[in-house]
């Protein structure tokens, strides 16, 4: 009776394993900086207008330039929280509060929803009050690299960029 007890438990156990790992994965990913997975945008993209921001009282500014013309749509996570979502050669902005910060992007697909998880960028940034920061997103073979750009080439970015706008879609 003993053995039968152990090999049921042990049974439970290894079920419950893939669902620990789940919650792992998901634990894992809000720490990096990404919201929750079912986080989805509209993106609407503009080259009417390029506008600037202008940090607000006590925060910084960051700009978040994805620099491919045929790039899917990225969301932007700051903290496990979605800020945002770009679509091809486009930017947005954002304010943060001064201080460490985790910011992932990740391809937002509806159809590929599990594969979509696994393809992103994620780096840490610790943002001064009254700075401004230009993340930009590049894609070159099979990878993608989140990287830190000076001021000089965040303006080049957004002068050859188009400028999105994103909203949380309505479930």
């Amino acid at each position: 009776m003993k053995k039968r007890w152990r090999v049921l438990c042990m049974a439970i156990s290894l079920g419950a394993l893939p669902l620990l790992a789940q919650d792992d994965a998901a634990a894992a990913r809000t720490a990096a900086g990404c919201g929750p997975s079912g986080g989805m945008f509209n993106v609407q993209t503009t080259d009417l207008k390029h506008p600037v921001g202008q940090p607000e009282q006590g925060k910084a500014l960051v700009y978040f330039v994805v620099d491919f013309l045929t790039a899917p749509t990225m969301r932007v996570g700051v903290d496990g929280n979605w800020v945002g979502a770009n679509e091809g050669k486009s930017y947005f902005f954002f304010q943060v509060e001064p201080g460490e910060h985790n910011v992932c992007t990740e391809w937002q697909s509806g159809t590929f929803k599990k594969s979509s998880e696994r393809i992103g960028e994620a780096m840490h940034l610790t943002a001064e009050a009254g700075k401004t920061y230009y993340l930009r997103l590049n894609f070159s073979y099979q990878r993608m690299d989140l990287e830190l750009s000076d001021e000089a080439e965040g303006h080049f970015l957004i002068g050859s960029s188009l400028f999105a706008t994103s909203q949380p879609k309505k479930k």
